[in-house]
């Protein structure tokens, strides 16, 4: 448990130090809070759906999370280049122990984030019901904890960092854009319905867009219990790849 500790306080202490990334990292959910909540709002409203940026803020706020959350695995391969990962390899902890430390460390950095972009779309009009935060920072939380551990499995095959912007861009992205963050998940064509439908990450937006409004596509219980399940399917293959590094 220390070392998890360890590994957990060093990724915040390195999230803290890093002020500009901070700041960098609010830029997209804006621009997408802005550009696309306010763009495409009265086209929204005329098809007689509401107000978009009610539909809009959870996924951005999602969106916030796993991309931050997923470049854990970033630091990983940095910590396999610069010789930190195996000084922590030969600690006499487990190698699952490491990667709990640093996927709840990147998980934990990830729900700050998005806690800020929660508070940026309040100031963009954006008005969930408080009384459901709880269970909304519960989605939260497994949404950041899976994709943390999906970046740091990712990361284990990797040797060096040219590899994992495509990882991002093939992967993730699509993650993302087919979770129905951006675009309701219902009376979709039928090869997307299937596609959201496997994509664990649509549970946890519509999770935390059903928390702040009340309304959802899944069964709160179904979308907890997949982000659940998943997260720990995920930590299982990242320990394995983990046991294969060679340092």
């Amino acid at each position: 448990m220390t070392a998890i500790y360890i590994l957990w306080l060093r990724q915040l202490k390195r999230f803290i130090r890093k002020k500009t990334s901070i700041v960098g990292a609010l830029g997209q959910p804006i621009i997408f809070l802005l550009a696309i909540g306010f763009g495409f709002g009265p086209v929204y409203a005329k098809a007689g759906a509401g107000n978009y940026i009610q539909f809009l803020a959870p996924g951005i706020i999602v969106m916030s999370v796993l991309f931050t959350s997923i470049f854990t695995g970033l630091e990983i391969i940095w910590d396999k280049q610069f010789g930190f990962l195996k000084e922590t390899f030969v600690a006499p902890v487990s190698r699952f122990e490491i990667l709990l430390g640093k996927t709840l460390g990147g998980a934990t950095v990830a729900m700050i984030q998005g806690i800020l972009v929660f508070l940026i779309s309040l100031v963009a009009g954006f008005r969930p019901h408080l009384a459901s935060l709880p269970l909304a920072f519960l989605f939260l939380c497994l949404v950041a904890i899976l994709a943390s551990a999906l970046g740091a499995a990712i990361a284990a095959r990797l040797d060096d960092m040219q590899g994992f912007p495509l990882i991002f861009n093939f992967l993730v992205q699509p993650l993302f854009y087919l979770s129905g963050a951006i675009f309701p998940i219902k009376n979709l064509p039928s090869v997307l319905d299937v596609i959201t439908r496997i994509n664990p990450f649509s549970y946890g937006v519509d999770g935390l867009r059903g928390a702040f409004s009340g309304v959802y596509v899944f069964s709160p219980l179904l979308s907890l219990g997949v982000l659940f399940g998943v997260s720990i399917l995920i930590l299982a293959v990242g320990a394995y790849q983990f046991s294969k590094v060679q340092l």
